[in-house]
């Protein structure tokens, strides 16, 4: 494998590791935010649905506009989402700022 591919292999399983560790800290972290935020169970489940979601629809989506706009320009661009969304959730003083938070961070983007 020449440099160029295992750079490339790199930054992608680095992306792959903290998307990973990422959605362990949502599953993990469930007690811990209803304790926090006084939040119920439908409340952790939208958690996790929000996240689910919004994950999945950006995934194709990034996918389509990669071929589009070139699969560099559209990870980065990804990254930057998916940095921003884990911020906001982390950030979220409310389960509805919680809940919304990925979303937000995708509308800002767009």
């Amino acid at each position: 494998m020449d440099r160029k591919g295992s750079n490339a292999l790199i930054v992608t399983g680095l992306a792959l590791f903290m998307t990973v560790l990422d959605n362990l800290v949502v599953t993990t972290a469930l007690p811990s935010i209803r304790r926090d935020l006084g939040a119920g169970v439908d409340d952790l489940q939208w958690f996790v649905n929000a996240y689910t979601l919004t994950f999945a629809v950006l995934l194709l989506t990034g996918a389509a506009l990669g071929d589009r706009f070139g699969r560099r320009r559209v990870f980065r661009l990804g990254l930057g989402l998916f940095t921003a969304a884990s911020a906001a959730a982390a950030l979220a003083p409310t389960s509805e700022a919680l809940i919304a938070a990925p979303r937000r961070a995708s509308a800002a983007r767009s």
